[in-house]
């Protein structure tokens, strides 16, 4: 067996698995591709083989997945990693019934602000570290917090070293600094701060919602960010019906994150463009929010993602199990479109086929559960069923 993707040429066969979801579609009458009695083979970084374990070739090593379910690692498409202090006050009063004016989104910029490279990296690797004993081996994180040259781009930098996918996102809100200069905090976000952020970024986002940014300025950056080569994503249609769905589909945006107001007129962009719509119900559960109808979305043939939104305002969850749990429970969503929106949704979110799957030439992570079905990470709510987790083919749980 061959393989040109993995420096180590070593072979190894995970057998006895009750039940593998693949997300190949040709392998089964459902998009989640299962396969019952299942083998997977990794050479390198690589899956190089799925089937029935009856027919997996010979290897240099076997793990036996004694009888639980195998599905691809989770794919976490939106997160807010690279922040410091936490926001528990607000939250217990928000919980409570209690007013709270202590400054939100402010609160953590200026935590931020004030906290060493060193502390900020602290913090990402232990979420990091967080969400991969729970299943998630790829994600996605923006910067935000920082909302200075200088701190959007160490945010940045600091993203960078974790993950290819990192997320420009000096359009959080406008700077405290420029809250009287709206206007000039744009010229920023798309002039100086662009330029020294850019080269540590893959994509571009702003927050597009009444008391954020509106439909023209968030046109505005976005643009300005396609010209320096980053690719949109936006935080659209989160708080209130806004024009951020249609913008990220004339833009061609790869996401549309929150999607909770939409009109019949975004749901038919979004059915009809390449953008996916992704959900993010740690957020509605964490605000006790309207949920987004996933039912509408997928019934409409809208390709959706499922995503904790990882931050410490709004939904400070790492992890990915719990979501699917409230979107099968709360957002009309079926398991197996739970489970697929985590995965393979996760990574059409961020235009990646490499990722979200356990098929031949995609990366070899993998999340192994202690149950026998991934309809158990619905069904079991709350218990730790992630029992093992492959990352580019070598086992990291």
């Amino acid at each position: 067996m061959s393989s040109s993707t993995g420096t180590n040429g070593t072979t190894t066969v995970i057998t006895n698995i009750a039940t593998l979801v693949t997300n190949d579609p040709s392998l089964g009458d459902s998009p989640l591709g299962l396969v019952r009695d299942a083998a997977v083979v990794i050479e390198g970084e690589r899956v190089v083989w799925t089937g029935e374990s009856s027919k997996a070739p010979a290897t240099d090593n076997r793990v036996d997945a004694g009888g639980r379910a195998v599905l691809p690692g989770f794919v976490d498409s939106h997160s807010h990693l690279v922040f410091a202090g936490d926001r528990t006050e607000e939250f217990n009063a928000r919980m409570s019934g209690r007013g709270y004016t202590a400054g939100g989104i402010r609160t953590t910029v200026a935590a931020t602000r004030a906290a060493t490279d060193a502390e900020l990296e602290a913090n990402l690797t232990r979420f990091l570290s967080e969400a991969l004993r729970q299943g998630t081996t790829t994600f996605e994180t923006k910067s935000g917090y920082g909302l200075t040259v200088a701190d959007e781009a160490r945010a940045l930098r600091l993203a960078a070293a974790h993950t290819d996918e990192v997320t420009y996102l000096g359009a959080h809100i406008v700077s405290p600094d420029y809250a009287d200069d709206p206007a000039g905090y744009v010229a920023l976000v798309t002039g100086e701060m662009l330029d020294a952020c850019a080269p540590h970024a893959r994509w571009i986002d702003v927050f597009c919602e009444k008391g954020a940014f509106d439909g023209d300025q968030a046109r505005a950056i976005l643009t300005a960010g396609k010209a320096k080569g980053l690719h949109p994503r936006i935080h659209a249609n989160q708080l209130s019906y806004g024009p951020g769905v249609q913008l990220a589909v004339e833009l061609d945006a790869a996401s549309a994150d929150h999607c909770t107001h939409l009109t019949d007129a975004d749901v038919d962009a979004l059915a009809s463009g390449d953008t996916v719509a992704t959900l993010l119900p740690g957020a509605e559960f964490s605000t006790r929010a309207e949920w987004p109808d996933a039912r509408r979305l997928l019934d409409a043939g809208v390709t959706v993602a499922l995503s904790t939104d990882c931050n410490p305002g709004s939904s400070f969850t790492s992890s990915v199990p719990f979501c699917i749990a409230l979107a099968v429970r709360d957002m009309r969503m079926t398991p197996d479109e739970a489970v697929w929106s985590a995965t393979a949704g996760g990574a059409a979110a961020l235009r990646r086929t490499d990722v979200g799957r356990v098929a031949p030439g995609a990366y070899a992570d993998l999340t192994l559960l202690d149950a026998p079905s991934h309809v158990h990470l619905a069904y079991r709510p709350g218990v730790p069923l992630v029992s093992g987790v492959w990352r580019r083919g070598v086992r990291v749980v």
